[in-house]
């Protein structure tokens, strides 16, 4: 396959590399990559189809599994079908405002996703610790409310990225060594004083993940408390049940995430390669898990999905 060529004079283009040292590997590569995303988006819309036609699921817990199964589809969907441009048929260019707009929705999905987990985790939390005002406190509209305020409020943080990068002056060498508009691939290629765009991006990362994780923390906390003082050993282990498959998602998102994040700007002494594949999985390995952890974990879910099939055969 011809290489897609880019000359260094055209100001407006970047060129995606893939994953560096390993382009020969980059057809075999992709099978995994589009194996995750495949299983990625069935389980999802799966997860979707089901609770949207089945009304004795148009629950608080069951809409918050929606607004999972939303940025769940939209996180690799915003990073794969490039990827494999860049794997199967060498189409590496990338306009300036392309690799911006990826990178913008990319990390606003990104922290919509973790406002979604907090507000999950809270929903446990008022089911454990305040069952009786459950009905009450968490509404379906009240629940819809939240999901807006996460998405502004992952707009309002994400926004200031790429505006302060479309101010900056890129260097001549236009070539990223990844396989998407990373927030820090992109900022290695600025010529210019890049100390805010930096600062922002270092600080952005741990308010944003230092405060949900902080309330997510908390509520568990508490949680652990109320499932304590539960004399009942049954009802032990049922309040238990209820949290595993949150816990599961929380610790397949937030720990890749922590660590991809932390070897990229620290780690100078790790392969290139490495972070990128990391950074790739961390964008194709929770979506894939999300939709199978819950069908597994939630009973009632379960067997709505089996029934789904059952009618379907």
């Amino acid at each position: 396959m011809a290489d897609f060529n880019l000359t260094p004079s055209d100001p407006s283009t970047f060129i995606l590399t893939g994953i560096p040292g390993l382009e020969a590997a980059h057809v075999w590569i992709s099978i995994p990559f589009s194996t995750f995303y495949i299983i990625g988006l069935l389980g999802n819309f799966t997860l979707l189809s089901v609770v949207g036609k089945e009304q004795t699921l148009h629950k608080p817990m069951y809409l918050l599994l929606c607004m999972l199964a939303f940025t769940d589809i939209a996180t690799p969907t915003f990073v794969v079908p490039k990827a494999l441009g860049i794997f199967w048929f060498n189409l590496k260019g990338i306009t300036l405002a392309g690799c911006l707009i990826q990178m913008f929705f990319l990390h606003t999905v990104s922290v919509m996703h973790s406002a979604t987990l907090v507000t999950m985790a809270f929903d446990r939390y008022v089911a454990i610790c305040n069952p009786l005002r459950y009905a009450t406190i968490l509404t379906n509209a009240r629940i819809a409310k939240l999901g807006l305020v996460g998405l502004i409020r992952a707009v309002l943080f994400i926004l200031p990225l790429p505006l302060l990068l479309s101010r900056q002056p890129f260097c001549a060498n236009r070539i990223i060594p990844h396989t998407q508009c990373e927030h820090i691939a992109v900022v290695k290629m600025m010529c210019g004083d890049i100390t805010i765009t930096k600062i922002y991006g270092l600080v952005l990362m741990f308010v944003v993940m230092g405060f949900d994780l902080t309330l997510i923390v908390l509520s568990y906390i508490l949680i652990i408390r109320a499932i304590l003082k539960i004399s009942s050993k049954n009802s032990h282990q049922k309040a238990l049940n209820t949290c595993t498959a949150h816990i599961c998602v929380m610790l397949i998102y937030y720990t890749p995430s922590l660590f991809s994040n932390l070897t990229h700007r620290f780690g100078q002494g790790i392969a290139p390669h490495v972070h990128i594949i990391l950074a790739d999985l961390y964008l194709l390995i929770p979506p894939m898990l999300n939709p199978i952890i819950y069908g597994v974990k939630t009973k009632e879910l379960r067997d709505k999905v089996g029934k789904y099939f059952c009618c379907k055969k």
